[in-house]
């Protein structure tokens, strides 16, 4: 059953309420079905009269939520994966031994962790930075693939994406962005120069906690991606196809939620900037942020759900605050309608680059009133 094209002249908005629904169905569905099917049967003749041959190389159940990720981001092509880690991977193994990849500092800590094994097996050159001058900088040499992280988790930097995508050219690397905290709501990377985006579709694509996935989306139907789709083809790293109806089913609410959960952010960044028992906010939207012109830039419409707060009093005031708090909940993960707390440090364990006086916050869709109300109380028990 084939799946109705996203209308180019409708808003972002639009496209993503109206999800992908079938245009040939007897029964005029407004919710898409669900495609179990693994495999598909072949003509006398031997040739697949329905294009599918495995579900590994490409089920109908992607064929909705691909196309809208497509429209959404502006790209040619998109592929969903497993997890976002399995796409992050699927961009990394689809480099050739010896490559160089540059890639920030501060990002997703089990990905860097990754990043880090991976060069060694795979005997890449790795090199980090640590703002946009030294990448610039890293960029004098011939490198084979930069990789972004903007606003980079849990302490919120941003990178000049215009700007990286023009040195990683000139340097003859492709750019990925992982634009998972920002989504299409607010950034699009590819008009900004980006080759690749990719996403963790487990956090605010989906936004409901109950799916993960992953999904890239490229500028150009090219042989890198051609490799790309390789290695999820033949490395397994494919999403079921409930978990794909599901992705989808979350995507059609994707402005609304992102939205209202941005508006809560900003709103509780602007309340304890400057408090008094917070010593930093650390929030891409607030002007005292560094990097707030470049975000202002490129984050159109808003500046994301994300903020960390750093509590006065160190690691056990962090601690304190985190276990006081009764509207957030504890719990590791970002984007969904929950609003959810995490001592990042903890989590990440030693090594970690995070502060330990760090509290991560991922502000979802209750009433501000009611976040910043739980807030301030579990800071007046510090």
């Amino acid at each position: 059953m084939s799946q109705s094209p996203a209308v180019p002249s409708l808003a972002p908005e639009t496209q993503a309420a109206r999800g992908a629904v079938p245009v040939d169905s007897p029964y005029r569905d407004i919710v898409p079905p669900l495609h179990l099917a693994t495999t598909f049967e072949r003509a006398g003749d031997g040739s697949y009269p329905g294009g599918r041959v495995y579900s590994r190389d490409g089920s109908p159940a992607y064929d909705g939520p691909e196309a809208l990720l497509k429209e959404l981001e502006g790209g040619a092509a998109a592929a969903l994966f497993a997890s976002g880690m399995a796409a992050a991977s699927a961009v990394l193994q689809a480099l050739k031994p010896g490559a160089r990849v540059v890639a920030p500092r501060a990002m997703y800590w089990a990905l860097r962790n990754w990043m880090i094994q991976f060069a060694a097996n795979w005997q890449l050159t790795l090199d980090f930075f640590a703002d946009d001058a030294e990448l610039a900088a890293l960029l004098q040499r011939p490198a084979d693939l930069v990789w972004l992280e903007t606003p980079a988790n849990p302490t919120w930097e941003i990178t000049d994406i215009a700007a990286a995508a023009k040195a990683a050219h000139a340097a003859g690397a492709r750019l990925v962005v992982d634009s998972t905290v920002p989504t299409p709501v607010f950034t699009r990377p590819l008009e900004l120069g980006a080759d690749i985006v990719m996403h963790s579709a487990t956090k605010y694509l989906n936004g409901h906690s109950d799916v993960v996935a992953g999904a890239l989306v490229t500028r150009a139907v090219d042989d890198f991606w051609q490799r790309i789709k390789t290695v999820r083809a033949l490395g397994g790293a494919v999403l079921g196809p409930f978990e794909a109806w599901l992705l989808a089913r979350g995507m059609r609410t994707l402005f609304p939620r992102v939205r209202t959960a941005a508006a809560s952010a900003a709103a509780i960044a602007s309340h304890f900037h400057g408090h008094a028992k917070v010593s930093l906010v650390l929030y891409p939207g607030l002007p005292s942020h560094p990097g707030h012109a470049v975000a202002a830039r490129q984050m159109q419409g808003g500046f994301g759900a994300m903020l960390s707060l750093r509590i006065a009093g160190g690691e056990a005031a962090a601690k304190t605050v985190a276990a006081r708090l009764q509207v957030f909940q504890r719990a590791t993960s970002l984007g969904s309608v929950e609003s959810l707390v995490e001592h990042r440090a903890s989590v990440e364990g030693p090594g970690t680059f995070c502060p330990d006086d760090l509290l991560r916050l991922s502000v979802g869709i209750e009433a501000t009133a009611d976040l910043i109300a739980d807030l301030e109380q579990a800071l007046a028990g510090v």
